[in-house]
């Protein structure tokens, strides 16, 4: 089988680690849940990909795991407790630029027609 290409460190897992929150077994039993470093990996896979959920690598847990520890986490602030960490880093290392700062236009709701405001003729006009 082959090895997707990993992007964490163990540096970088050490780091980040600690925010992640410990899951307790199901009192139902059932499957072990899967490690929480392979579907940040998923998730880091998907974002550097731009590919689907269902196309994440078989050797990663599956899209449906991944995107619902994606969801747990934002839901719980763990991913911007991340963020701030790696960021804050960043700018003591002096390797943070912000002098280019770009927006992802898949996030921004697009508005459908015209104003309510507006009246349909003037905007015609």
């Amino acid at each position: 089988m082959r090895q997707t290409r990993r992007v964490l460190t163990d540096e970088h897992w050490e780091r980040i680690k600690h925010h992640l929150p410990a899951a307790a077994p199901s009192p139902k039993g059932g499957r072990p849940r899967a490690d929480d470093r392979a579907c940040l990996e998923g998730i880091l896979w998907l974002l550097r990909t731009g590919a689907r959920w269902c196309d994440i690598p078989v050797d990663l847990p599956s899209g449906s795991t991944c995107w619902r520890r994606l969801r747990e986490w934002a839901g719980e602030g763990v991913l911007a407790a991340i963020q701030a960490e790696l960021v804050g880093e960043l700018a003591e290392l002096g390797r943070l630029d912000l002098d280019e700062v770009l927006a992802d236009a898949t996030f921004v709701r697009a508005k459908k027609g015209a104003t309510t405001s507006a009246r349909p003729r003037a905007v015609r006009a």
